[in-house]
């Protein structure tokens, strides 16, 4: 038994080595610096449990076949599409269903906490790690200046930008409170597990682990605006930004454990019910189980049905990794496209000039190509015009959908809405948002060309990524954005009017730089 758990391990190692290699990386970000543990935390966990595995007797289930199927197909889907997010859960249905197929489903529900645990460690994808972030942005610079003005301290907020006055502060992605939520919803799942209590209890302590991130950060955006009032500019950056990072985190540990005390005192409901681990323990040799029985009882376990139940898996296991070797490194082959240095400065009646992007915007971007320019007709106000190409929309990189770096800059969204955008012949939606900071407006449409579609949903672009991917080998794509300054008695129709116009110009020029 020992060889072939080794022989599992070494073939799972094989098959997954990339996307834990890349998952590990993301493990070294200080928003997923947690990783590391969690692993650990669930073999604890399990060791905690073997007094109760010795009293279960293992029966080989066959559904965990059944399990590794939709494993396996998540494998195929992830290997070729390179999108480690499936790869990630492929893997961890894999050790489910070989749990499952080795030692039955007693042992299973016995280790259901331990492995569902691991889930934790895995990063989240980039479009909605980026959503969340945004969100997280918002709520705590409105909770920093809060802090700051309930302290005395003259503060504004325009977007993700707090006004102190001589001073502006950014509360950059990095400042979100994403750092605190992930390493601290882990904890609560860890506190809510030992917590011996009701159930509703449980589930209200691992819902607070967000609004105390939240709370937590926004008070110490509050203290950097404080020691940028008291200190000047750079009391928000170095060893002090970062040690009251700290301190703050292990408040919010202290705040968690004195919810945990708090809820200890609560009178539970009259007629609720709750299960504590230990009476889970305490069952777990019931008659009953959630699933149903590979065989006819743990007295009598079935010979001819256990033995082909792991050696299936095992089968199943080897093949996925003889596909694995037989893919080797799928390389994608998007079309030859110009670069964007070509792109026409003079369409139709339109002139353009190009403009510059800053270099910690392109490091945070990571685009292949990009255009950033101005155009104008005749005297009318501008139209800026910034399309970001990505040949290769995997491994984190993709196009950020400007409703998410929109904040950022310290705009407000006011609306958001779709419209139509006529052009050859097709009605390609595109997304129209109006923003404003002070009394000054903008309106921006943007749109994703993904290969041969133009698509405004950002959870199309991430169905069409998968799909094609699969069938073409290929993750190329855009983002294509403009948008103008709605100036003092100007209509907002006539400012999109003027945005379309200069879109529907373009089309024609897009294949070349963005091939379909």
């Amino acid at each position: 038994m020992a060889f072939i758990g080794l022989v599992t391990v070494a073939l799972l190692g094989y098959m997954y080595a990339d996307s834990l290699l890349f998952m590990m990386g993301q493990w070294g970000r200080d928003d997923y610096s947690h990783g590391p543990f969690i692993p650990i935390i669930s073999a604890v966990l399990i060791w905690h449990h073997r007094h109760q595995l010795a009293k279960v007797t293992f029966e080989p289930s066959w559904w965990g076949t059944m399990v590794l199927l939709p494993g396996l197909l998540l494998y195929v889907a992830g290997n070729v599409s390179t999108l480690y997010i499936i790869s990630h859960l492929s893997l961890w249905l894999m050790i489910v269903g070989l749990v499952l197929s080795f030692l039955g489903i007693k042992a299973l529900q016995e280790l259901t906490f331990p492995l569902a645990y691991l889930l934790t460690a895995i990063p989240l994808p980039i479009f909605l790690y980026n959503s969340l972030s945004a969100q997280l942005q918002l709520w705590s610079s409105a909770l920093g200046v809060g802090v700051l003005q309930f302290i005395g301290v003259t503060a504004f907020r325009e977007g993700n930008v707090i006004d102190l006055g001589p001073v502006q502060l950014q509360v950059a992605e990095a400042c979100s409170g994403i750092r605190y939520l992930f390493p601290l919803t882990a904890l609560a799942l860890l506190c809510a597990y030992f917590f011996r209590d009701r159930m509703w209890k449980r589930i209200v302590l691992v819902l607070s682990a967000l609004p105390i991130s939240v709370l937590v950060n926004g008070v110490r955006i509050g203290m950097v605006g404080v020691l940028v009032e008291w200190y000047g500019p750079q009391a928000a950056e170095g060893f002090l930004h970062l040690f009251e990072g700290w301190v703050l985190f292990l408040t919010t540990l202290g705040i968690l454990f004195a919810e945990m005390w708090a809820l200890s005192r609560v009178q539970s409901l009259p007629g609720s019910r709750g299960i504590s681990h230990f009476q889970i323990y305490d069952n777990s040799n019931a008659g009953s189980s959630a699933m149903p029985s590979s065989g006819p009882g743990p007295s009598a376990p079935n010979a001819g049905f256990i033995f082909p139940a792991y050696v299936a898996s095992m089968s199943l296991l080897a093949c996925a990794a003889l596909f694995g070797w037989s893919m080797g490194d799928r390389q994608e082959r998007p079309p030859a496209r110009a670069a964007f240095m070509d792109f026409a400065m003079r369409i139709g009646n339109w002139h353009g000039n190009t403009l510059p992007v800053e270099p910690q915007l392109i490091s945070t971007l990571r685009f292949d190509d990009y255009l950033l320019a101005d155009y104008a007709e005749s005297e009318k106000a501008p139209v800026t015009l910034y399309m970001a190409y990505y040949r290769s929309q995997r491994n984190g990189r993709s196009a950020h959908s400007p409703s998410s770096c929109i904040p950022g800059g310290g705009w407000e969204i006011t609306s958001h809405d779709r419209v139509i955008l006529p052009a050859d012949g097709r009605a390609i939606p595109v997304n129209r948002v109006l923003i404003q900071k002070d009394r000054e407006k903008q309106l921006v449409l943007y749109w994703f060309k993904q290969r041969d579609r133009q698509l405004a949903s950002e959870y199309s672009v991430k169905w069409y990524l998968l799909w094609d991917a699969l069938t073409k080998q290929r993750s190329d794509g855009a983002l294509i954005r403009l948008s103008a300054s709605v100036l003092p008695g100007e209509a907002e129709k006539e400012v999109e009017h003027r945005i379309l116009q200069l879109a529907r110009q373009i089309q024609p020029q897009l294949t070349r730089y963005i091939p379909d």
